[in-house]
């Protein structure tokens, strides 16, 4: 059973920065799941909230912010809210990455950086996962990006989701696994697929996931 880093090590180091992906990896995670969307100016930037206030000291809306604005701010121990490159050449293929995509109109441009990535040798293909809970952004990943590993993001199974998983041709389905159970765990299994469940940061639950034959959890405390 995989361990991801959830927002790197969201438990000890303040959650999608730097800090937070070199504590994963000294930790020796299996995988850093990370979190993007777009900026007002168009970078990719590591964030999970839409806005500002839970995570930094500053208010407002990611979108509706500059890079040099973001920037700025700060996320906790000295931290700025970092770019996807930063994070990447920082993560490089220390660990695998899941990139989760919070917001629509981004998908070429994760492509565009993932191959310019993989070109240069900072990361492997066989490295990574896209994974988010918006269908069409995943579309447009599958057709750029033909050998990407995708994950499908459910808070609960629906009845379908082989449909769209099989139409995305998705290496994972990713669930809160508060809704897991042994046979839905099963029947992902059945279809070919695996399991990845988050957020998992009690030893019970682990042992439990760990029972289950869950394929990875993810963490706040790798």
């Amino acid at each position: 059973m995989l361990t991801i880093g959830h927002r790197g090590a969201a438990g000890d180091e303040p959650e999608n920065t730097l800090l937070s992906f070199r504590k994963a990896i000294d930790l020796k995670v299996d995988m850093i799941e990370l979190d993007i969307q777009l900026c007002k100016s168009g970078e990719m930037v590591v964030i999970h909230d839409y806005s500002l206030e839970r995570t930094t000291n500053g208010n407002g809306f990611v979108a509706d912010k500059t890079l040099d604005e973001l920037q700025k701010l700060d996320v906790g121990k000295g931290q700025a809210i970092p770019t996807l490159q930063e994070s990447l050449e920082v993560i490089g293929n220390k660990a695998s990455v899941n990139i989760e995509l919070k917001c629509r109109s981004i998908a070429a441009e994760l492509c565009r950086t993932l191959n310019y990535f993989i070109e240069k040798g900072i990361l492997q293909l066989k490295n990574i996962i896209v994974s988010s809970f918006i269908l069409d952004e995943l579309l447009i990943i599958r057709e750029l990006l033909p050998s990407v590993k995708i994950s499908l993001l459910f808070e609960e199974l629906p009845e379908e989701f082989d449909t769209v998983a099989s139409q995305l041709q998705a290496f994972s389905i990713n669930l809160n696994f508060e809704f897991l159970t042994q046979d839905i765990v099963d029947r992902i299994h059945a279809k070919g697929y695996k399991v990845y469940t988050y957020t998992v940061n009690k030893p019970d639950d682990k042992e439990r996931m760990k029972a289950w034959g869950v394929d990875g959890i993810f963490t706040d405390f790798p």
